[in-house]
């Protein structure tokens, strides 16, 4: 992905293309911050995590908002909150999960909690986002909720990219309960356990 983005930015930078150039810089610099401050992190994350990550900001900003596929592609600002919905429940289950099983703090939460916790976690979230898009379309003049479905007002996309964020936490918090209800196999548990691998110190001996 860098060396794309860099191959990219030598073009606009001999094309005299400044303001494009900047903007490239800055999604380069957030792809890139997983790597240059994991160190500095509190916590160890997960090589999985940081692909996921940079991935999505990648696809949302680089070809998303730099390269215009929301507007070529219809469904592409769908299956990106789509994709930000499972990201963040996965987030909101793994933050519950630190403090179900810190030894700095004494308590047990049944896996039904966890899941609804993670649940509420993502579609804030998403709620979160689609308050930003507003504010910096009123206040900026940006066009983050774009026209969807015939409709210009921008109410359309924003209800959409709701709904596909809340089917998206549905979805992860759903094999979350089953992975600490069955203790059954899943990709959460093998990613909860390599979080748990790289961070000994924040869990119980247990």
């Amino acid at each position: 992905m860098q060396s794309v983005m860099c191959l990219e930015l030598v073009l606009l930078l001999v094309g005299q293309m400044w303001m494009s150039s900047v903007g490239l810089i800055a999604i380069m610099a957030i792809t890139s911050a997983p790597a240059l401050l994991g160190k500095r992190l509190p916590v160890s994350i997960p090589h999985e995590y940081e692909f996921l990550a940079i991935t999505f900001v990648f696809a949302a900003l680089f070809l998303g908002e730099f390269h215009s596929y929301y507007e070529r592609f219809w469904w592409w600002d769908i299956a990106l909150h789509t994709t930000s919905g499972l990201l963040l429940g996965i987030v909101g289950f793994l933050l519950v999960y630190v403090l179900n099983e810190a030894r700095e703090i004494k308590m047990h939460m049944r896996p039904g909690f966890v899941a609804l916790f993670a649940f509420a976690f993502a579609v804030a979230g998403g709620a979160v986002w689609e308050i930003f898009e507003f504010a910096m379309d009123q206040l900026a003049g940006t066009n983050m909720q774009k026209p969807f479905l015939d409709d210009p007002s921008g109410l359309t996309d924003t209800m959409w990219d709701l709904i596909v964020d809340t089917l998206g936490a549905v979805i992860i918090s759903c094999f979350g309960w089953w992975h600490m209800k069955r203790d059954s196999p899943s990709f959460i548990g093998d990613w909860t356990e390599k979080f748990i691998e790289r961070n000994p110190r924040l869990f119980r001996d247990t």
